[in-house]
């Protein structure tokens, strides 16, 4: 796909949703076991409304339609099924990419959840997202009111300047995933924000980050995570102008 930076968040997840949906199915490019959580079953699609400098799964997500087959939400409940009962695992998950790109990789999203818990009540869930579509469409949020979801949103930026150098979006889609956020405490829904810390100084995240969740009048602890520096990472990092902040081990 062609990008020009900085990009409309919502155009592109609507173009990356067409190449990455077919009717119910969506594309995945693995199934595994992973330690993350104390062990969850993953399932790794392609396709993202960002492309973050530190993201993993960067050329996956920059070019979605070379990678991967196509699943229904069926094959891949039972993949990850399979995966929790050879390796006893309570947790599932789907991760490389955002689950969320539009109503229709939504409702595929829905029913894949939907069938694990029919099938393992007393699992959990959690849902790995930047936030932005929920955030744009408030109006789905209601639909993932299940009792063991939780919903991790992956905060991109302290400020509107740091979150179109991170994405690669404009600036002023910044908000959405805070409104996100705040909708999903107001439902009542297990959900909480997570910033990757290494690209932000101690003093950005105390008095940006956490005074900005302080106006949306969000509750949740901020969960604080750490880059990983794969060479491809750093040098994604150093052409969008990003530096690594040494975060202070006492914290």
């Amino acid at each position: 796909m062609n990008i020009n930076f900085p990009f409309d968040p919502l155009k592109r997840a609507a173009e990356v949703e067409s190449i990455v949906m077919q009717g119910d199915k969506r594309l995945y490019y693995r199934f595994r076991p992973a330690p993350y959580y104390g062990g969850i079953a993953t399932a790794d699609a392609v396709g993202c409304s960002f492309l973050c400098a530190y993201c993993w799964n960067y050329n996956r997500n920059l070019n979605p339609a070379r990678f991967g087959d196509f699943y229904t939400p069926q094959q891949v409940s039972s993949k990850l099924l399979n995966i929790a009962r050879r390796k006893s695992f309570k947790m599932f998950r789907i991760s490389g990419a955002e689950p969320i790109l539009g109503e229709n990789s939504f409702n595929h999203l829905i029913d894949v959840i939907d069938i694990i818990f029919q099938n393992k009540p007393h699992s959990v869930f959690i849902l790995e997202t930047n936030g932005f579509i929920l955030g744009c469409r408030t109006d789905l949020i209601e639909k993932l009111k299940f009792k063991n979801l939780r919903i991790r949103i992956c905060l991109k930026g302290v400020d509107e300047e740091s979150f179109e150098l991170i994405t690669g979006a404009r600036k002023d889609f910044f908000a959405y995933p805070f409104k996100a956020l705040k909708e999903l405490e107001i439902l009542g829904i297990n959900t909480w924000p997570a910033l990757m810390r290494d690209l932000f100084s101690h003093d950005q995240i105390l008095l940006k980050l956490e005074k900005l969740l302080e106006d949306y009048k969000i509750n949740a602890q901020l969960e604080l995570e750490s880059l990983e520096a794969y060479p491809f990472v750093l040098e994604n990092m150093k052409r969008r102008k990003l530096k690594i902040f040494p975060f202070p081990t006492c914290l």
